[in-house]
């Protein structure tokens, strides 16, 4: 029968399709974003899918939030605020590492209680990271944990995730009454409880992957510059006082380094007076034409003395050399302008000519701060110093300016990689701005009387911590998103709408489950159970929880029982499946700040998911009586 046949084969073809994706995804050598891109093109080709169906996935309002979750944990990340965070949990932890990991595991799932998933991995990913890097233990150790905690935290309260409001209605639907905000709490506790009795062993065994080395750089840290070349021991900072002598003055009218001695680094200008939330500061290099206002602070190097007399005879106010005015303990900030070394080329046309002769200012708009010479530091007097071959210079300017010099190969190299050390400042003046929006998009998220969905907060807090400035710039928010995680899940949402379309969800559910209605309640609840946990791998746990909700409440009122416990092991296997990376967005949110394969959510999750089926088989019916 023709009409009968095509479905049919639909069906095989589909189930084919995942099978294979399945494979490819367990085997690894083939990227997990790509595999789905196939699956999903294998789908149009065969037109078990319409395109508008198959891009369906790209505009879900889960692929969107993943998106502006990433910007969000970026700028938790860019504005230091995630360290600070970390750093105040890790004094709960000490130095165990099995408190740490209770306190990732607790922490998070009392928050995933109230916040969605998807948002409590990205307001935790960034500290958990922070966490692991202070601990000195591998993120991997606790990021998976940390994902599948938010799931369990979920199954605490009616609004934790999808699968509680869908058996709510379906109870409510059915004529039953409905469950209260706390109904599900010992559930919940449960699972908590069973997770990290499972978890403790199984990360350790698995997940303790050695921190991998950094690749060998030629480079060194900012502040290995800043320590070897001694720039702290003699910078020194000028404020420029409403009644001083300079106001108005450009740096070239000052002359201070034939005068004083003394040379100007850069001049930094802070709205600090006003708007003090949206507080800025402004790195400018002392370029010769800047006119100096009231406020404006000069970084300076050279004696003291001579730094106390400039400072005493144009009426500015010295402040302490040794520490910055928005951090403690360093001598320079690097928001706008880095420093980095170039070593001289023997075919440069700038050997045996002057530091003032080679007109680094002037060309390339950087300033020397210092010169190594084989073992010797030269620091004073530079602008009359003669270039020799193989000298190392230590220059300072603009991040973009210091990385422009890469393209000068025939005079110098770069050590180092200048804009990979800028994104590597925080800006951490902006750590309570991030601090203020990452709030208010957990404050949208969490109180019903806030009108706003939660993909809107996600794209409201994201756009907020781009306009605000928690990024150096735009790019270097687009450079957090994670694509291979956004576009493994959106190639993969319309999988779950074939498998609905070609009758295979319904074909496996509906057999499974009433196959088993005559061998008992307990023997019908594991059907469920399992068969839920089984399609959640493949389709969302929401997908899976309006499928198997009336079946489960069908299959109770047959055998006279409570329909509650078999919606709650629907809402139950719905909600924990930890077997692959792309069944829930927590799980690929983690994969790759864990560097995690396919095969590491099978070692741990798959493990995790039978020992709480299992458990959840016997505690159900004596939490809610069949």
């Amino acid at each position: 029968m023709p009409s009968k046949s095509i479905p049919l084969t639909a069906m095989w073809i589909t189930l084919g399709i995942l099978i294979a994706s399945a494979i490819f995804f367990v085997n690894g050598k083939v990227r997990s974003d790509l595999v789905a891109l196939c699956a999903l093109a294998a789908l149009l080709i065969f037109q078990i899918l319409t395109p508008e169906e198959a891009l369906s996935g790209f505009s879900n309002s889960v692929v969107i939030m993943m998106i502006g979750l990433f910007v969000v944990g970026g700028a938790i990340f860019q504005t230091g605020l995630a360290k600070t965070i970390s750093s105040r949990l890790l004094r709960f932890a000490g130095n165990s590492e099995a408190r740490l990991f209770l306190l990732v595991i607790l922490v998070t799932s009392a928050i995933g209680a109230f916040v969605s998933n998807t948002g409590t991995v990205a307001l935790m990913l960034p500290i958990v990271v922070s966490l692991a890097v202070s601990a000195n233990i591998s993120p991997s150790r606790l990021l998976m944990p940390l994902a599948f905690a938010s799931s369990m935290g979920g199954m605490m309260t009616l609004i934790g995730t999808p699968p509680n409001l869908v058996i709510n209605d379906t109870l409510i639907s059915a004529g039953h009454e409905g469950l209260s905000f706390f109904s599900f709490l010992p559930a919940g506790i449960v699972c908590v409880a069973v997770g990290i009795i499972v978890l403790m062993p199984l990360s350790k065994l698995f997940l303790s992957k050695g921190k991998k080395k950094e690749a060998s750089r030629m480079g060194k840290s900012l502040q290995e510059l800043v320590r070897e070349y001694g720039l702290s021991n003699n910078l020194f900072r000028l404020q420029v006082k409403e009644d001083s002598g300079l106001l108005g003055k450009t740096i070239i009218e000052l002359d201070i380094r034939r005068k004083y001695g003394l040379n100007i680094l850069e001049v930094r200008r802070g709205d600090l007076s006003k708007h003090k939330f949206l507080k800025t500061i402004t790195q400018k290099l002392a370029d010769t034409d800047t006119q100096l206002a009231a406020g404006d602070i000069l970084y300076v190097t050279g004696n003291f003395e001579n730094a106390e007399r400039f400072g005493r005879e144009y009426r500015l106010g010295l402040l302490d050399g040794h520490t910055s005015e928005e951090t403690n303990g360093n001598a320079l900030d690097f928001y706008d302008i880095g420093i980095a070394e170039i070593v001289m080329m023997s075919t440069s046309s700038l050997t045996n000519h002057t530091i003032k002769e080679a007109g680094f200012r002037d060309k390339f708009n950087v300033n020397v701060l210092g010169i190594r010479r084989k073992h010797d530091y030269i620091l004073k007097d530079l602008g009359n110093e003669h270039i020799h071959s193989g000298d190392v210079l230590l220059v300072q300017g603009t991040w973009n300016n210091i990385a422009r010099l890469s393209r000068e190969e025939d005079h110098w190299v770069v050590l180092g990689q200048p804009l990979d050390e800028a994104a590597k400042v925080t800006l951490d003046y902006k750590a309570p701005v991030a601090a203020a929006i990452m709030l208010l998009m957990v404050a949208m998220m969490v109180f019903d009387f806030i009108p706003v969905a939660p993909v809107t907060s996600v794209i409201i807090a994201a756009l907020l911590m781009v306009l605000t400035g928690c990024f150096r710039n735009v790019e270097a928010a687009y450079k957090t998103i994670n694509w291979e995680s956004v576009v493994l899940i959106a190639a993969m949402l319309p999988m779950s709408q074939a498998l609905e379309k070609t009758g295979v969800s319904a074909l496996v559910s509906s057999s499974l489950a009433q196959g088993l209605g005559s061998y008992g309640p307990f023997a019908l609840m594991a059907g469920i159970y399992f068969t839920t946990s089984l399609l959640t791998m493949f389709i969302s746990n929401t997908a899976t929880a309006v499928l198997l909700a009336p079946i489960a409440l069908e299959s109770a009122s047959q055998i006279g029982a409570s329909p509650v416990p078999f919606l709650f092991a629907v809402a139950v296997g719905a909600s924990m499946c930890f077997a692959s990376p792309f069944s829930t967005p927590p799980n690929a949110l983690v994969m790759p700040a864990g560097q995690y394969t396919f095969i590491d959510y099978i070692k741990v999750g798959l493990p995790l998911q039978l020992a709480m089926g299992i458990v959840m088989i016997f505690v159900l019916p004596l939490l809610f009586p069949f």
